[in-house]
């Protein structure tokens, strides 16, 4: 996985070139219109002084949109909630993810691959009963085996307020895992 490139110091966001609010927004998160059209506005507006206050900002935005009685607002939200890539899918756009994927490991040989099998299988039964839904979760180091477990929950939970709240706090989650491991220190003015 190549290096990310560093991140501008936060309170310099404002006056940054919309190019660098776009990877800012798609490194912590991920490539997603949607976010951009949503929260580049809101980087340009406020100096934050952190990578942590901007990604509780972009949370309040996530929730506004999730609280909304908008239908338009829900579509939205639900469109930068799928941009997050399956668990265990092969071809992961964003090097982050694909880092953050390998973390989570299947087992070897043949046992990697039948787990494999079942988190793609868990994947479609999520995606039919949350229409418009990736299934979203901080991995934090977890085995595919307890992923899979929470997944299964979450599906017999059986409620899609419930899920577009859990991805919005994971996105957040991942998010900040990430500023965390790019590091302040690299973070260029």
């Amino acid at each position: 996985m190549a290096d990310p490139q560093p991140l501008p110091g936060p309170p310099t966001l404002p006056s940054a070139p919309t190019e660098t609010l776009t990877r800012v927004l798609d490194t912590l998160f991920e490539p997603s219109q949607p976010l951009h059209t949503l929260s580049i506005p809101l980087l340009r507006s406020t100096p934050f002084p952190t990578y942590a206050d901007l990604i509780a900002a972009i949370g309040v935005q996530l929730t506004d949109l999730l609280e909304s009685a908008s239908t338009s607002d829900t579509e939205w939200l639900d469109k930068i909630l799928a941009a997050h890539p399956r668990l265990g899918e092969k071809k992961v756009e964003s090097a982050l993810s694909r880092g953050e994927q390998a973390a989570m490991g299947g087992g070897e040989g043949g046992e990697g691959e039948e787990v494999g099998r079942e988190l793609a299988k868990l994947n479609g039964v999520y995606e039919e009963r949350f229409p418009g839904l990736r299934y979203v979760v901080f991995v934090n180091g977890r085995s595919r085996q307890v992923i899979m477990e929470d997944m299964k929950k979450r599906i017999e939970r059986d409620d899609i307020m419930a899920e577009r709240r859990e991805a919005i706090r994971a996105m957040c989650e991942i998010a900040a895992d990430r500023a965390g491991k790019i590091g302040e220190e690299i973070y260029t003015s």
